[in-house]
């Protein structure tokens, strides 16, 4: 394993949940802004990628949703991802840029949150 490998993967083992969590979605912002790129690029198969990564890290997140600690707030959270998956979807068939980024709107306002909670 060479320095970087080490390093990056002593960062993710060290983190909280929450640290996690907040590093799920800066992936999934980077990725999803990584496909407006490919799209203004007409690279149409990496647009595909970088969608197919951002929807299975938001398809992560909410498998990990515990429905019955989180009560209200988690039910809330499923809905809103289920939205974005299937936004996302939509987006990556239509090649639509805008509906991509309401998805990274809507992201980056739930990183803010976590990442009070978290640091």
């Amino acid at each position: 394993m060479g320095a970087i490998e080490a390093y990056q993967n002593n960062a993710i083992t060290t983190q909280s949940q929450g640290g996690l969590i907040v590093m799920l979605y800066d992936g999934a912002i980077k990725a999803l802004r990584q496909a407006i790129a490919a799209i203004t690029d007409g690279n149409i198969p990496a647009k595909g990628e970088y969608v197919g990564k951002a929807t299975d890290i938001i398809i992560e997140l909410n498998s990990v949703l515990d429905m019955n600690a989180g009560g209200d707030i988690a039910a809330d959270l499923r809905r809103l991802y289920e939205f974005m998956i299937s936004h996302l979807t939509q987006a990556n068939f239509r090649n639509d840029r805008k509906m991509i980024e309401e998805v990274i709107v809507l992201l980056e306002d739930i990183n803010q949150s976590w990442k009070a909670i978290a640091i």
